[in-house]
């Protein structure tokens, strides 16, 4: 499995309620209200266990949440995508109001694919964990 990792990333919140707030998907609405109008049109539904996206190039994909570690760790798993894939958000604590965040993808990849997917992959993992520092937990 070739795994995608993001940079870590500082949320000024405290690892309790970073985890409280991702752990529920319905609490992405505070994320698309924060973002300008076009800049998240590619999040077609989602609830407290999946998202459902439009992926460029790729056509829609449901990812599941198959686990949750309270406090620290959120798992999905593809639904509906060309290629299966899981997702995780990992979540530690720095002090008692800050903590660190990382998103990584695994996916099962030939040599061919992953030269042509890397690049957009590991963009979407930054991406990812961008956006999770904008929510306010």
């Amino acid at each position: 499995m070739t795994k995608f990792e993001s940079q870590v990333k500082h949320i000024q919140a405290p690892q309790e309620a970073v985890y409280t707030k991702l752990s529920d998907l319905n609490n992405l609405q505070q994320l698309m209200d924060l973002v300008p109008p076009g800049k998240l049109d590619m999040i077609k539904s989602f609830d407290s266990d999946s998202i459902t996206v439009n992926a460029p190039g790729v056509g829609e994909v449901k990812m599941v949440v198959v686990e949750r570690t309270p406090s620290s760790c959120i798992k999905f798993a593809s639904e509906k995508s060309p290629m299966p894939f899981n997702l995780w958000i990992q979540m530690l604590p720095v002090g008692e109001a800050e903590s660190k965040v990382k998103v990584t993808i695994g996916v099962e990849l030939n040599p061919f694919l992953k030269a042509m997917v890397q690049k957009p992959l590991n963009d979407a993992v930054e991406k990812m964990a961008n956006a999770l520092t904008l929510i306010r937990y």
